[in-house]
């Protein structure tokens, strides 16, 4: 085998033996010959890989054979005698970028994955969509982390048929918006780990103006794998503040704490029209700057995001008494802000696929929106149907228990918001009475700044905490 791969071509002795040689040798392989010699040297490696490969090094089996064997040996395993387990849930492809040879600039050949490295993604434009499928490029480009395959194939299929036999008892939450009443386009339910937890949820902690009733006990895979999640979310926490944060140093509010996940909200989007809008996530009980993490089972459906950009009152104003004189040419400046504005909002679509796991960082919650979108088509899941089941990890603060966060004059919990679009009062936190968005209620109009140590502990003044709160038990030590 290895004389085959390895002969030459004999030496052309005149130049008309040259010219029988511009047009195809009888005697070359053929492609699925070629193929068939490829995949007996690299059994692991799917055909279409292998393709795709061969066609880089221009149908040379000799070539695409050196190639891979100086990979390192652990890329390419031998196959075990005993057949691999077949699993009917897809996963996601690798990236062919490192195999793949292209032509540089200096017009010599490097692999494709350099040469787009070095490559800046152009930003998107009002009114349209960049979408990202690397992880490389997800980490640059948002907030976010995604780890595909995140789990063992056939421990991501346990959780998801756990999740779907839960799923029947979720529900949908209404909340009251313009006075009018309206539903979630989804259903969910909280998780936590023990019945007195179980009791705080559906009594103490609120959300959205009312207490939860869809509150339920964490399954024994959903605290299995959230040990899992912990672990690699810590690990990516303290990645991105070494290799993205300014100096390598944690942002202000973000905690020096160990993340480690007491509560999950999971959701079920069952067919291509249930989703939800832009949103930040609720921070009354997160604290400043939360980490997240979103582990996605069943269909892939996309998860977009937009950057919040504030509005410059101060340059608006400065515009206007500059341009007084000349309406058109303030309107053409408006409108200039306003598309820069646009731009810089623009949507980012994110495809998560089945067993992916999403980190939202620090910064995710204060400087940008995500939503679900809507889909027109999705391919159906083998064993999930049209559904998705989305699991949100989350971290809630013992210091931010519900028994130490403000009241408003209605008597209600307040909620914590971050003020974002005035450049003046951006960044900061407030208190503010969430009353009016439960169905049947209205509002008052409470509100206080929200104070913060640099660990994003609140500094409470002089109020005196008579008795310590209970707090949330971690999923793993509850085990």
């Amino acid at each position: 085998m290895d004389a085959f791969i390895s002969r030459k071509r004999p030496r052309l002795s005149n130049p008309s033996e040259k010219a029988k040689h511009d047009s195809p040798d009888p005697r070359e392989d053929s492609t699925d010959t070629k193929l068939a010699i490829l995949l007996s040297l690299f059994p692991t490696m799917k055909q279409d890989e292998l393709l795709d490969i061969l066609v880089s090094c221009e149908g040379s089996v000799e070539n695409v054979a050196g190639l891979l064997s100086a990979k390192d040996s652990t890329a390419y395993t031998p196959v075990s005698k005993k057949r691999a387990a077949v699993t009917s849930t897809p996963g996601m492809q690798t990236s062919l970028s490192s195999h793949v040879f292209t032509t540089a600039e200096d017009g010599s050949m490097k692999p494709l994955h350099e040469i787009m490295s070095k490559k800046k993604i152009p930003l998107p434009q009002k009114g349209k969509t960049l979408h990202l499928y690397s992880p490389e490029d997800i980490a640059t480009y948002t907030p976010c982390t995604i780890i595909h395959n995140f789990l063992p194939a056939q421990e991501a299929n346990t959780l998801l048929l756990e999740l779907l036999d839960e799923s029947k008892h979720f529900s949908r939450y209404d909340f009251q918006i313009f006075s009018r009443t309206v539903q979630s386009p989804h259903t969910h339910a909280v998780y936590v780990s023990t019945p007195e937890e179980h009791r705080q949820q559906t009594s103490e902690y609120t959300y959205g103006g009312t207490y939860r009733s869809n509150v339920r006990q964490a399954t024994p895979q959903l605290r299995s794998v959230s040990r899992q999640v912990q672990e690699i979310v810590n690990d990516e926490i303290n990645k991105r503040i070494r290799e993205v944060y300014p100096d390598g140093k944690k942002l202000q509010y973000q905690s020096p704490k160990e993340w480690r996940p007491n509560a999950a909200f999971v959701n079920c989007y069952d067919g291509p029209t249930e989703s939800v809008g832009y949103h930040s996530d609720e921070l009354t009980y997160l604290g400043p700057r939360p980490v997240i993490g979103s582990l996605s089972l069943g269909v892939a459906r996309e998860f977009r995001v937009r950057r919040i950009v504030p509005r410059d009152d101060d340059e608006t104003a400065e515009d206007h008494d500059t341009n007084k004189s000349s309406p058109v040419s303030h309107s053409a400046r408006n409108q200039t802000a306003s598309t820069a504005r646009a731009d810089a909002q623009g949507q980012i679509s994110i495809h998560l696929p089945h067993n992916s796991l999403l980190i939202m960082h620090a910064e995710m919650q204060e400087e940008w929106k995500h939503s679900i979108t809507p889909a027109q088509t999705i391919s159906p899941h083998p064993i999930s149907g049209n559904r998705r089941i989305n699991i949100t990890y989350r971290w809630y603060r013992d210091t931010l228990h519900p028994r130490y966060t403000p009241r408003c004059k209605c008597g209600e919990h307040t909620i914590l918001r971050c003020a974002q679009r005035k450049h003046e009062t951006r960044g900061r936190y407030m208190w503010m009475c969430y009353a009016g968005f439960a169905p049947g209620k209205e509002g008052c109009s409470f509100f206080q700044w929200a104070e913060f140590d640099n660990d994003g502990d609140p500094v409470w003044g002089k109020k005196t905490i008579q008795d310590k709160a209970p707090t949330l038990a971690n999923f793993s030590a509850s085990q």
